[in-house]
């Protein structure tokens, strides 16, 4: 088999992970331990967050064309992409919590939701709850007034009966 019929796979399987993206992240994951690198990989299976490491130029072909091309100047050195289909800010959270305590993980660059960010954005892009915090602090926000005109409602009512009580 020819070398070009061995990359093609790769590839395509590369073109179709980022296809339907919502956010792509590159690391450079020099130095992590084995024991390091398998918690990150359970870590982002967990939020459903694809974690691979590509060859450079396999990954340059497979962005070529795409929305994404713009990443391949940061494919310098050993990276590592991490891509996201759901939740947009997944991958830069749960990479940018890991590198805490990983100090040797290094966030090179990322797109979400189309904009491209340096190292610096994707860290503040992960300072952003994910989608379901969001949901649940605005659904909060809606049943707390909700919530509170009905105890005063209550209290309005057992105030009244017992002034009625007290005339009879």
């Amino acid at each position: 088999m020819a070398k070009v019929e061995l990359k093609a796979p790769i590839i395509e399987e590369i073109t179709a992970r980022v296809k339907d993206a919502q956010s792509i992240v590159l690391v450079d994951y020099r130095g992590l331990t084995v024991e390091q690198d398998t918690q990150l990989r359970k870590n982002l299976r967990e939020a459903g967050v694809t974690y691979k490491v590509y060859k450079n130029t396999y990954m340059t072909r497979a962005l070529k064309g795409t929305e994404f091309e713009c990443l391949t100047e940061y494919l310098e050195g050993p990276s590592a992409v991490a891509i996201s289909k759901d939740d947009a800010t997944a991958p830069a959270r749960l990479l940018a919590e890991f590198a805490k305590t990983a100090e040797k993980l290094e966030i090179k660059a990322g797109i979400v939701e189309g904009t491209v960010y340096d190292a610096k954005g994707i860290e503040a892009i992960a300072s952003i709850p994910s989608r379901d915090v969001l949901i649940s602090r605005l659904l909060g926000s809606m049943q707390s007034p909700i919530t509170n005109f009905a105890r005063v409602m209550n209290q309005l009512a057992e105030k009244g009966g017992a002034s009625a009580e007290a005339a009879e």
